[in-house]
């Protein structure tokens, strides 16, 4: 059962085991245009069976969290602040699971703090989002423009979440739904990301890292993945036929898996 708290005005969502485990919280962390309702109809019911306590967080400006008439202003350092809260209100260090730009603050939330674990999704490489931007530009020029339109306010449209999100057989129903949740991304943090506040990776802790991408990834592509994993000296796991979207492909279980294995060996 989903649960939905406001916690100093960020919205949370919670899905919790049956019984009480000794298995370590799990925060999931959402990337941009979205919020924690990515995470919650996929990963959170599986892992709360398996008995992981699972929490997802919508950042400052998105979702039900406050500030969404601001949101241009809030910057990564932002977003990582709104971690540490929720890390503080669940009273314990949690697993950090980011998806793109959740996975660009967990690097930098890795600059302060420790946690037992921080696995990344399709994440924004600690080199930041100029590569991932420019092949995009090369590749599919048309979803460049359509991606920088919806940042100057236009609404995103099926076929082009389609194409950023999605390689596979996409189911309908869901990603209309999506289209009605999907919003807009600050400006300020993709400049962050793109070359302002990038993860300072000597001032990083290393805890267990479990880094994933996906083959068809326009946003980010596998070789910015491959990228990440050389920067951390570790393997990467890439999915065949996949794209951006992996909480949400129709092989998504696939990536649950292997999370979930990861996950296991960590906590036990």
């Amino acid at each position: 059962m989903i649960k939905t708290d406001i916690i100093d005005g960020l919205e949370v969502y919670s899905c919790l085991p049956t019984r009480k485990t000794k298995r370590p919280p799990l925060l999931f962390i959402h990337g941009a245009f979205a919020g924690g309702w990515m995470w919650i109809d996929t990963f959170m019911p599986a892992l709360a069976r398996a008995g992981y306590p699972c929490y997802a967080l919508s950042l400052r400006g998105h979702g039900g969290s406050y500030g969404r008439e601001r949101i241009d202003w809030h910057s990564i350092a932002d977003y990582v602040d709104d971690v540490g809260a929720i890390v503080d209100w669940l009273g314990e260090a949690p697993v950090l699971i980011g998806h793109s730009m959740g996975g660009f603050v967990v690097q930098k939330y890795l600059e302060h703090h420790a946690t037992p674990g921080a696995a990344l999704l399709c994440s924004v490489p600690p080199q930041g989002l100029i590569a991932a931007q420019f092949h995009l530009l090369f590749q599919k020029p048309h979803l460049f423009m359509d991606i920088n339109n919806i940042m100057a306010g236009d609404h995103a449209d099926s076929q082009t979440l389609r194409e950023a999100l999605f390689a596979g057989e996409v189911d309908e129903p869901m990603l209309a739904h999506w289209l009605t949740r999907m919003q807009s991304e600050s400006h300020r943090a993709l400049w962050d990301m793109s070359m302002f506040n990038l993860p300072n990776l000597r001032a990083m802790n290393r805890p267990p890292m479990l880094i994933l991408g996906a083959e068809l990834d326009v946003l980010t592509p596998a070789f910015l993945v491959q990228s990440t994993g050389h920067s951390y000296g570790l393997p990467v796991h890439i999915f065949r036929g996949m794209g951006h979207a992996v909480t949400h492909e129709k092989d998504w279980p696939l990536v649950l898996d292997t999370l979930r294995e990861w996950l296991d060996r960590i906590a036990s």
